[in-house]
């Protein structure tokens, strides 16, 4: 009986173990996904969103990641944003037009 304890104990420390770096990775990899969503999309908006202001659905859905840029639109004395998607199996991104902030009012901190 004292063997099987030490066996089970044993295995449900391997299994905490294993588990935890599991979240810590897959936290690890949700991040380093919404950093490349994020340098992507700001790429896409040079030359259209001076200085761009980015926020990424930190999840996205199932296929895409999602983004949001705003800023001050280039060339001009405006407020903008875009609509950023993130082909999830590809790590291929488009963005959108320009939506003015009279349409769409994004408030980033």
């Amino acid at each position: 009986m004292f063997r099987s304890r030490q066996f089970l104990t044993a295995t449900a420390l391997a299994l905490l173990t294993v588990s935890s770096s599991a979240i810590a990775s897959s936290g690890d990899a949700w991040d380093a996904f919404a950093k490349d969503v994020a340098a992507k999309c700001t790429v896409l908006a040079e030359g259209r969103i001076e200085q761009p202001k980015v926020v990424v659905d930190p999840f996205g859905t199932e296929s895409y990641g999602v983004a949001i840029l705003t800023g001050k639109a280039v060339g001009a004395d405006a407020t903008v944003s875009s609509i950023c998607v993130y082909d999830k199996k590809s790590q291929a991104a488009e963005i959108g037009g320009e939506l003015p902030a009279d349409q769409v009012v994004i408030s980033i901190p």
